[in-house]
């Protein structure tokens, strides 16, 4: 048991048993033959490449692709194989035995081997960003129709570490010895957060005060196979700012009593919580949040600003969870957009009105779409928040809200898209493209289906200019991308 706690608090692993040359493939030399891979083996590899999950990876002499966590290109590690499937393997790293030239010498986390939450925080960030460049090119490069297009380097946003200012946290243990963290991939094993580098300050302080209070006073944490317990999950929000935090206690049933005491004991250790709520969610599933929300304190939300916008954040408003990085996405579009003052605008999936609010002092009009009826009652109370009133918004399906407006003859000028990870719909594609905006603004979070959309619209008669990709999140292998088309009059 206490190697298996040392584990999931990110200690060092269990000691394991020592390799036999027989079992070693070789890094570097005189070629040698890789013996076939199968579970529990240890063995030596260099590793070739990173894929798009973070993965260190190579090709076996057996024609097997192995997956390590943690692992870098270049590195040459001692690895265990922990599953072999379809012509890949995974394992985790033991030693680092020569690390790569790409690994930083003082990375801001030393657990991210086992953690796997970053796994690009042992790499220097000039190649971190090189890397994510490179990914994206990659991906175009495989349509031929996209051909020309110009890619420029990564803006980066002001910190690279201590950028989270949200976080949801999985709580599992027992109330003695609670564990508040992420899941660990591809398992339900708890990894336990402590001082998190990616997490705003005040967010690692407000874990640390939940977990001293909930073994003061014994709550109970929920356990998903007995279905016993209390606590489930830690949801903590930071304005930046007002410096102030807001603390949701998801749990499985109403009991006031319990967590009403575990809120005064937080906040008699941190000031700075001005928000406290209880979300009660008895699911099964692992959506987080569930439908009710019972407030501990008179204040209901935070305000948050992002350039000179201001936001009204709630326990289930969408908001970018990195400021700066945000900043800059909404400042890229604003540039793109290219609005003198008349233009009617069109921000599709538009969430709680970010960047339709950041373009509304420059168009005459801009008209918001979402699906979620909640974050288009946020985007109105910002809006009013802001005065700004030449924005509309309207809840429902992206397809049939921009039949509507075609229907009443709504003139488009700029449509700006910020879809989901799965990229838009081909109805929405055909929709957009009949309003005839002069020029189309994507923002992506996935490349896949950035460059997928891209193909669908250039044979809608919209090229793509340009892409500015956005480091929004740094120490992590996603990145968001700003796309610039323009309507093919020809």
């Amino acid at each position: 048991m206490k190697d298996e706690r040392e584990l999931k608090r990110g200690g060092k692993r269990p000691a394991r048993p020592p390799v036999s040359p027989r079992g070693t493939a070789a890094a570097s030399g005189s070629p040698r033959f890789t013996p076939h891979i199968k579970r529990n083996a240890v063995m030596e590899f260099t590793m070739t490449a990173l894929d798009e999950d973070g993965y260190g990876t190579v090709r076996t002499d057996d024609g097997m692709t192995l997956r390590v966590g943690g692992a870098l290109p270049n590195d040459v590690v001692l690895a265990r194989i922990d599953h072999v499937s379809h012509g890949t393997a995974y394992g985790h790293m033991l030693k680092l035995l020569h690390p790569s030239p790409l690994r930083s010498k003082r990375p801001p986390c030393t657990e991210s081997a086992d953690c796997l939450g970053c796994p690009l925080i042992a790499m220097k960030y000039r190649e971190q960003t090189a890397w994510k460049r490179g990914m994206i090119l990659a991906e175009l490069a495989k349509h031929s129709d996209l051909a020309g297009i110009t890619v420029h380097p990564l803006l980066s946003p002001e910190n690279l570490i201590h950028y989270r200012t949200t976080a949801k946290l999985t709580i599992a243990g027992k109330w003695s010895d609670p564990f508040i963290g992420i899941y660990r991939r591809a398992s339900h094993d708890v990894y336990d957060l402590d001082q998190c580098p990616l997490h705003h300050p005040l967010i690692n302080r407000v874990v640390e005060a939940v977990r001293q209070g909930i073994v003061k006073l014994k709550v109970p944490v929920y356990n998903p196979y007995s279905k016993m317990g209390l606590l489930r999950y830690l949801v903590v929000r930071v304005s930046v700012h007002e410096r102030k935090a807001m603390v949701v206690f998801v749990t499985a049933r109403r009991s006031y009593n319990e967590i009403h005491h575990l809120g005064r004991f937080v906040q008699g250790l941190i000031p700075e919580v001005e928000v406290m709520a209880q979300n009660v969610n008895a699911s099964e599933g692992n959506v987080i949040l569930g439908q009710k929300d019972l407030f501990l304190t008179p204040q209901h939300h935070l305000t948050e600003r992002i350039g000179d916008v201001a936001f009204q954040v709630s326990p289930r408003s969408f908001l970018q969870v990195n400021n700066s990085g945000a900043r800059l996405i909404y400042e890229q579009v604003k540039r793109w957009a290219g609005l003198r003052g008349g233009e009617n605008v069109l921000d599709l999936y538009c969430g709680i009105g970010g960047i339709a609010l950041f373009l509304a002092d420059q168009a005459a009009q801009v008209i918001g779409i979402e699906v979620v009826e909640e974050a288009v009652a946020d985007a109105g109370r910002n809006a009013k928040l802001n005065a700004r009133k030449n924005c509309r918004f309207e809840a429902g399906d992206a397809a049939e809200l921009l039949e509507e407006l075609a229907e009443e003859g709504q003139r488009i000028d700029v449509a700006v898209l910020n879809p989901p990870r799965k990229g838009c719909a081909e109805d929405v594609l055909d929709s957009v493209a009949s309003l005839a905006p002069a020029r189309i603004i994507y923002v992506s979070c996935y490349p896949q289906s950035l460059a997928r959309d891209l193909v669908a619209l250039k044979k809608r008669g919209y090229c793509c200019r340009e892409i500015q990709p956005v480091d929004m999140f740094p120490q992590t292998v996603h990145v968001e991308n700003v796309a610039l088309l323009e309507k093919n009059d020809k």
